[in-house]
């Protein structure tokens, strides 16, 4: 909501604020606000002028020499491009020394040989915005209307020596989606009183339930209709201050009938429409839902296919506006319309919102209806606005109005205690400090006993339906930084993340800090993506259904996050993003049941999927594509984070959906044995085509089985002071060995002593034999206290050789 400093100081005194205080005070009431612009964006010295005569440049011929008077009894001569000046206009003029937007200053200057003494601006060098202003004077200079004195400041005459303040509302403000609801707020934050507008309508005899009748067929959904009949209007251009005040407000002025309705839709926020009366054939008005197959042409020129739940003004046969939100152009006010019919509802706020976001079409009158406005105001506004047709467009305002009512509403009324109010604000306010808040409030009385308090609520107000709510406006008026603070009592516990949350938390910050991009999923998908990955899902489980699904794509719950993620690289593949690394910390969901009986299952998982170039192309190098052991180092990354290096397995497995060479299983050491975890590998080149990838690899891990053997705790280990000694094996073996068994037997036979232990060479041929490889293996011996023998070492590795020897049929090769 932007609101005019300059029209809010019609209805309530803000001398002693400037916009910036007022902002300020209002902030700190409860009702943020944005910024303050001020509309003058440095414009001075602009006046202004009439245009006594205009001539062709002699050397140019799309320029024109103008006489020029600006009321200082000396005429201007000034060289003029626009295509739309004349003689006979008031324009905007920048004298000499005049300051325009960008600091740009007027000098005097000759055009193509003539002596120009000054500028006369279009609305865009005023700093005006346009595409605000009506269309015809869009284009060319600012035509100001005859009445305008010559020599004015053009800022008093445009408004925009003036300041706007855009309200941030929460949606249960609604009252200050108007002039006169923020009125109420300001003389509420500093006890001033509110002025409201006056509503003079000088009738004809002729009756206006003569003309028109009205009718609620969906009384639930309307409680109040009414309408006023106005004749022999003159359709035409608002005056200045009308235009001024809706082009502040951010709204563009198009006739003087439809400005009024807008104006007095701000001023009181109760949205009106105007409707040509001579369409309204039948002269019924009737307020309905829309039957099947209906259709209305909105006034943005959209044929709009309506739905059974849409509410509907019609003329007793067809709808001619939608209900709330938005006028039908075959009731449209036009430049050949006479006669008016205006409308004032009020509109239930759900049933708009539905039509609204449905149709996708939002508008200013929708806003407000979905967030309830003031039932009382309907009537009010009404003859606001037929007051103001008949003073501007010259309209008869036939005597009386036609309405429908199902539904009056009440002020609510509601009990409260100053015990009660003290006791949740922790003050000790006063029983008259309280009258005082709820008189500034505006709010009616009244002692039943001795300090209880029945307080009747103004419709205006509907936000405030209990005891508490009136308790926060107590607090806003008194102050929130007056309310004194209270120390904490009593047993208290800091809080503090849990074990599994900062696990969650570091590896979030480690694995983007290591190049990766997380993504944050749906938890619903669709029952053929629960079919993959059946050995990450678990054998036996089943996904869980939901029961009222968005759609079929989106029926279940999930059982793996590698096949959201899957669906995520396929999406930017399509989008020519080729490369990707990503990851999810995230939930799956199983059951075991066709039909739930218990709360399902819910664990969490991490998963990555790397797919493209690991590094791009660039001059002096080729473009690296990712492989398994980059998947494979996220989790050694991870595993280190959780400090639990040394009990990770991983095992050649082959399960569904995985390429059959390239994967591996994840099984880690417990109390209860080893157990696996997860998988890392490739995806199957069916489902890699499938998916129109590159070379795909992913994995996904249990957490929860993590959660308890992590250990965050870091040791430190003194560098060492005496030498290492280093050995070497090449053992060949059968090609089904795993390295990694090796590497196993190596750690437990040779104890304390080894350091440490990499696989440095796999080599294979026909000299080796059939199914055969060879193993080279890099030993690291050292002790802590001492420097080795030679012959300690060379004891323990032929105890090392002749393990593997035994163990595995390997043979030491020479």
């Amino acid at each position: 909501m932007k609101v005019s400093y300059k029209w809010l100081n019609e209805y309530i005194e803000l001398s002693g604020f400037t916009a910036e205080e007022l902002a300020e005070k209002m902030t700190r009431g409860g009702i943020e606000i944005d910024s303050v612009e001020s509309l003058n964006k440095g414009v001075t010295g602009v006046v202004v002028g009439y245009v006594k005569s205009r001539e062709k440049h002699p050397d140019a011929d799309k320029l024109s020499v103008c006489k020029i008077d600006v009321g200082t009894g000396e005429e201007l001569q000034i060289v003029c491009g626009a295509k739309n000046v004349d003689a006979g206009q008031k324009v905007p003029v920048a004298t000499i020394g005049a300051k325009l937007p960008g600091d740009f200053q007027i000098k005097r200057a000759k055009l193509r040989g003539v002596e120009s003494q000054g500028m006369i601006c279009s609305a865009k060098e005023l700093g005006i915005n346009e595409k605000l202003l009506p269309k015809e004077q869009q284009e060319g200079i600012l035509v100001l209307p005859e009445s305008t004195p010559i020599g004015a400041a053009i800022g008093n005459v445009l408004g925009i020596d003036d300041e706007v303040l855009e309200l941030d509302l929460t949606p249960n403000r609604s009252d200050c989606l108007s002039m006169l609801g923020v009125a109420y707020e300001i003389g509420a934050l500093t006890g001033r009183e509110v002025k409201l507008p006056e509503a003079a309508i000088n009738h004809t005899k002729e009756r206006t339930d003569s003309l028109v009748s009205v009718k609620i067929s969906a009384s639930d959904h309307c409680p109040h209709y009414s309408a006023r009949y106005i004749k022999g209007v003159k359709i035409g251009p608002s005056p200045l201050w009308l235009q001024n005040r809706l082009i502040a407000a951010g709204i563009r002025p198009i006739s003087n009938v439809v400005d009024v309705t807008n104006f007095v839709m701000l001023e009181y926020g109760q949205p009106l429409h105007a409707f040509d009366a001579d369409a309204v054939k039948t002269g019924k008005i009737d307020v309905r839902f829309a039957k099947e197959g209906e259709t209305l042409v909105t006034l943005d020129d959209q044929e709009r296919k309506l739905e059974p739940h849409m509410l509907v003004i019609t003329d007793g046969e067809k709808p001619i506006g939608l209900a709330g939100v938005m006028g039908g152009a075959n009731s449209e006010v036009h430049a050949e319309t006479v006669n008016i019919l205006l409308e004032s509802a009020k509109f239930d706020g759900g049933t708009i919102r539905k039509t609204s976001r449905q149709l996708g079409l939002r508008s200013e009158s929708s806003v407000r209806f979905e967030k309830e406005v003031d039932p009382s105001r309907v009537i009010p506004a009404l003859d606001r606005a037929a007051a103001l047709i008949a003073e501007l467009a010259s309209g008869l305002v036939t005597e009386g109005i036609v309405e429908a009512v199902t539904t009056t509403a009440k002020p609510a009324t509601i009990d409260i205690t100053l015990a009660k109010i003290n006791g949740y604000l922790g003050t000790e306010l006063s029983k008259l400090e309280v009258q005082t808040i709820f008189e500034r409030l505006g709010f009616a009385y009244s002692l039943a006993e001795e300090g209880k308090f029945s307080i009747e609520v103004p419709t205006r107000r509907g936000d405030i339906t209990r005891d508490v709510d009136l308790i926060e406006e107590a607090a806003r008026l008194y102050g929130y930084d007056n309310i004194p603070t209270t120390p904490i009592h009593g047993d208290v516990t800091p809080g503090s993340l849990t074990k599994p949350q900062a696990i969650r938390r570091d590896l979030r910050r480690r694995l983007t800090d290591a190049g990766l991009h997380e993504v944050i999923s749906y938890s619903f998908t669709g029952p053929e993506r629960t079919k993959l990955f059946p050995a990450l899902s678990g054998e036996g489980l089943k996904p869980v259904k939901l029961a009222m699904p968005m759609s079929e794509d989106r029926s279940v719950l999930r059982t793996t996050l590698v096949a959201q993620l899957l669906e995520t690289a396929t999406y930017n593949r399509n989008r020519k993003n080729e490369s990707a690394a990503i990851f999810e910390i995230g939930s799956v969901f199983h059951t075991d049941e066709e039909q739930l009986t218990r709360l399902p299952q819910e664990k969490h998982r991490l998963a990555a999927l790397l797919t493209g170039s690991r590094t791009e192309a660039q001059w002096n190098r080729k473009a690296a594509p990712v492989d398994f052991y980059d998947a494979k180092g996220i989790l050694e990354t991870v595993f280190q984070v959780l400090g639990l290096t040394g009990k990770v397995r991983y095992e050649a497995a082959q399960p569904e959906h995985f390429h059959p060479g390239r994967t591996a299983a994840v099984l880690i050491e417990t109390a209860r044995g080893v157990v696996p975890i997860g998988f890392v590998g490739q995806l199957h080149p069916t489902l890699q085509h499938e998916s129109d990838l590159a070379d795909t690899y992913v994995l996904e891990i249990g957490l929860d089985e993590l959660y308890e053997l992590a250990e965050f705790d870091i040791v430190y280990k003194a560098l060492p002071r005496y030498p290492a000694m280093q050995r070497d094996i090449a053992v060949v073996l059968d090609r089904a060995v795993p390295a990694g068994s090796l590497t196993a037997s190596v750690w437990t036979t040779a104890g304390e002593l080894l350091e440490s232990v990499r696989v440095f060479d796999v080599f294979t041929g026909e000299k080796l034999g059939e199914d055969k490889k060879s193993v080279a293996l890099s030993l690291v011996y050292r002790h802590a206290d001492r420097t080795l023998t030679d012959e300690e070492v060379t004891e323990l590795h032929a105890k090392v050789v002749a393990e593997l020897e035994q163990s595995f049929a390997a043979e030491l090769r020479k």
